[in-house]
């Protein structure tokens, strides 16, 4: 934007060349009579908006790009129905620290009374009080010149440490208010990795004492261990100096995949929840846990035996220690209390006595999957896994939603790059992995989508968005006849498992999707897959495949089983 004196024309002009300042080139989001007039202002400040044909999908749309890029996804929708419909994906966009800000118009300020629900359309009582428990702050504007200010403060409330999801209202007589010549916008805050950004989050200087306790424990350990979650996965240089310095194995969070690449030497490359796994955290006698809160699902419903000793690094102290009791926590950005705690170790790491540490990683991988592989229950979904790891390019971005082919991808496929494999294990949301891999794939990366036949038909829509913006995005729905995890140790299949399954094959091509049928999870598979995602259009790939849930999905926890 230029310097000096810029006409502000109104109240949605105010918004969009915000948003445009902030960095934020691309929102998502579906026009209704109350808020359409962002639509013109966005096109006028140059911010991109990719439509979608249910504001769930691009709730979730946003989540992706935010989860991909690290850059705030904004999302625009419309009064009453319209914002409630995006619940669901704020709700886990909230479980994933995700920076997503929802823009939503309400009604008319002048015919909203106070208390009183008065029949307007679309009226709700308190629409803003919806998305108070999925969000860290509600914003409501009152006045059209506070707008630009309030979409700084939503953008950089989201991005501040801890991220995670703001609403922001605005009824909609405001988008059409005519404003005064204003001054140039400068914003207060804009996002860290825009190239028109202003400075990064300031953090506190790493506590001294903390990191001098954390230090000492860890520097005397005979069998360290280091478990990376969500709050860590930018940290991947640190993660890898520090274990090098320890000998540490790291197990990585489904959030924290990639963190460090597939091929490190000191990568576990499974999840807790294998048995051999667990036995090697067993085995430890320290563990440094980074960026995590040590949750539920991780940890087998806290069953996980982790180490007596325990060093936490996390933003939120009481985050660090809400789950599992724990010895220091050392609060900061976890990039910088690594490089300070490497500093600190490289001189103090004291010689091995016990043992061999690490053990060979390599051996223990092999024997996950030789018993995978020897399983006739599971030699199919590692089938699969050998298939989609021959398909996919280096730089492919995957989504995996909460199917049983999801679960698989989740917990086993090989990750090289962090924030490239995507997973809704904060809330769980079904239909999560198509509409948020849109998202990913309005930033030109090509992109897979792994869904069930049940979960995507939450989304089906979404195809026509697509199909309009042209995105490199292939679908795969892996086709088992019905809700194949609920169906998972049940005697039968007449209580609500089984589904008549459409043909995704014919539904693809009424969109004008790119399709082929597929039967086989091996060569016709694999071939077909690349095939889809080299091509850099929209495909779908109908796969019929009846895979069994793996251990990371609770019903078949190891520890909870015996």
């Amino acid at each position: 934007m230029d310097d000096g004196e810029t006409p502000m024309s109104t109240g949605a002009d105010l918004i969009a060349r915000a948003l445009a300042a902030c960095g934020v080139d691309i929102v998502f989001g579906l026009p209704g009579v109350h808020n359409i007039a962002l639509w013109p202002a966005c096109a006028d400040a140059g911010v991109r908006i990719l439509g979608s044909r249910h504001e769930q999908g691009s709730a979730y749309a946003a989540d992706g790009y935010a989860r991909t890029t690290g850059r705030p996804g904004v999302v625009l929708v419309t009064t009453g129905p319209g914002a409630a419909n995006t619940l669901a994906a704020v709700g886990e966009a909230q479980a994933a620290h995700s920076p997503v800000v929802v823009i939503a118009s309400d009604i008319a300020a002048s015919l909203r009374t106070p208390g009183v629900y008065r029949g307007v359309l679309h009226e709700c009582r308190d629409q803003g009080g919806m998305f108070a428990p999925v969000t860290k702050g509600v914003l409501r504007a009152s006045d059209a010149a506070e707008l630009g200010d309030l979409v700084v403060r939503a953008l950089a409330l989201a991005l501040a440490p801890p991220t995670g999801p703001v609403y922001l209202e605005v009824p909609t007589d405001l988008f059409s208010t005519a404003l005064p010549p204003v001054t140039t916008l400068v914003p207060h805050a804009r996002p860290a990795t825009s190239e028109r950004a202003l400075p990064a989050q300031v953090f506190a200087p790493v506590d001294e004492h903390e990191l001098t306790t954390a230090a000492a424990l860890l520097a005397t350990a005979e069998r360290p261990l280091i478990w990376v979650g969500g709050g860590g996965r930018d940290a991947g240089e640190q993660v890898d100096v520090v274990a090098r310095i320890l000998d540490a194995p790291v197990i990585e969070t489904f959030l924290a995949r990639g963190t460090v690449p597939h091929g490190h030497p000191l990568l576990v490359g499974l999840p807790p929840h294998e048995p051999e796994v667990t036995a090697l955290i067993r085995r430890a006698d320290a563990v440094l846990i980074v960026g995590s809160d040590l949750d539920h699902m991780s940890t087998m419903g806290w069953t996980l035996p982790l180490p007596t000793i325990r060093v936490a690094v996390n933003i939120d102290p009481d985050d660090a220690v809400k789950n599992y009791p724990i010895d220091v926590v050392v609060r900061g950005d976890s990039s910088a209390v690594l490089s300070a705690l490497a500093g600190a170790l490289s001189t103090t790491v004291s010689p091995r006595t016990e043992g061999k540490w690490p053990p060979d990683l390599e051996s223990i991988r092999d024997k996950v999957f030789e018993e995978l592989r020897d399983d006739p229950t599971t030699s199919e979904a590692v089938g699969f896994l050998t298939s989609v790891r021959q398909a996919l390019p280096a730089d492919a971005v995957v989504f995996a939603d909460m199917a049983v082919a999801g679960y698989w991808m989740s917990a086993y496929h090989p990750v090289t790059r962090p924030r490239s494999l995507h997973y809704p294990m904060g809330w769980g949301t079904l239909g999560f992995a198509f509409p948020a891999a849109v998202g990913a794939a309005a930033t030109g990366a090509p992109t897979v989508a792994i869904v069930g036949d049940g979960g995507m038909l939450f989304g089906l829509g979404e195809l026509a968005a697509v199909v309009q913006e042209r995105l490199p995005l292939t679908v795969v729905v892996v086709d088992d006849g019905g809700y194949g995890m609920l169906r998972y140790g049940r005697d039968d299949g007449r209580h609500g498992t089984e589904l008549h399954t459409p043909d995704f094959f014919t539904i693809a091509l009424g969109f004008g999707v790119s399709a082929r049928r597929v039967d086989d999870v091996g060569e016709p598979f694999a071939a077909a897959l690349a095939d889809a995602v080299h091509s850099g259009e929209p495909n779908l790939i109908h796969l019929s495949a009846g895979l069994t849930p793996p251990r990371t999905t609770s019903p078949r926890w190891p520890r909870q089983v015996s």
